[in-house]
């Protein structure tokens, strides 16, 4: 079972409810951070909110949705420590976690179906870092983070 912190805007909400009832019959413990309807909202702080959920370790991995996701990306990129990644198709998933131990997924639901969402989301929660060289490169990433 993983922990899973999840948060979306307004134009996410609809594909975040169906991904919460998926993950929860997959059997994961789930944080949801809102929002909790299509009624337009400032996505930053229910981003930055997934983020600190996974920095502080109360989540293993996030998930943020928003109608592109590009903007929940960037908010939840914010938080130190969080590497999220966006992905609306399965090569991103899979080089997000596997090549650059992406620990937030970010989906725009206004691009991905909901059938290749839950695709998406299987393979990112699915796929193992490969650490090796890889590692090398997400401790240079974590070193550029550390300079502020």
């Amino acid at each position: 079972m993983t922990r899973i912190a999840i948060g979306a805007d307004h134009a996410g909400y609809p594909l975040k409810t169906h991904l919460c009832e998926l993950l929860e019959e997959w059997g994961h413990d789930l944080t949801d951070l809102g929002t909790d309807s299509t009624e337009p909202v400032d996505y930053p702080p229910i981003m930055a909110s997934v983020g600190r959920t996974v920095r502080d370790g109360h989540a293993d991995l996030g998930i943020v949705l928003g109608g592109s996701g590009q903007g929940e990306q960037i908010a939840a990129n914010k938080v130190r420590g969080v590497r999220a990644a966006l992905c609306n198709d399965l090569y991103t998933a899979r080089m997000a976690r596997s090549h650059n131990d992406a620990n937030v997924l970010a989906m725009g639901a206004r691009v991905v179906g909901v059938g290749l969402a839950e695709e998406i989301l299987a393979l990112f929660l699915n796929t193992p870092f490969d650490g090796g060289r890889h590692q090398r490169r997400v401790d240079l990433i974590d070193d550029i983070e550390a300079e502020g």
